[in-house]
């Protein structure tokens, strides 16, 4: 069932997420202070990309000073409005029964986007 659902997503605009986050984070990997968060947008496009059957977990050192510093940053510079357009995707794919599980997965995605530094994919 993960197999077909993430199929069903990559149909129905998995890809074309993934690819926006592949760009932003090469855009955001232009410059050295970029590069951090670069590799954050890089985790979201994976989990973009195949997000049935993946967990977003706390890493060893997330409770570490720099994550939380990154994270604030991250937050300001745009991760707010990541988060909100996933919430919102969320929210109206969760009218129907069949958009739940999709809905959830734009959840999945909220959460990470809003505080990406610390976390792991598994």
């Amino acid at each position: 069932m993960k197999f077909l659902g993430n199929l069903i997503w990559l149909l129905c605009g998995g890809i074309i997420t993934s690819i926006e986050y592949l760009v932003a984070s090469l855009l955001l990997m232009v410059t050295i202070i970029g590069i951090p968060f670069g590799f954050q947008t890089l985790k979201l496009g994976m989990l973009a990309l195949w997000p049935f059957g993946s967990k977003v977990t706390d890493a060893g050192n997330s409770g570490g000073c720099l994550s939380l510093i990154m994270n604030v940053i991250w937050i300001f510079v745009g991760g707010f409005w990541i988060c909100v357009t996933h919430l919102l995707f969320g929210l109206l794919l969760c009218i129907t029964i069949i958009g739940i599980p999709f809905g959830r997965q734009h959840f999945k995605l909220a959460a990470l986007a809003l505080s990406p530094f610390g976390k792991s994919i598994q």
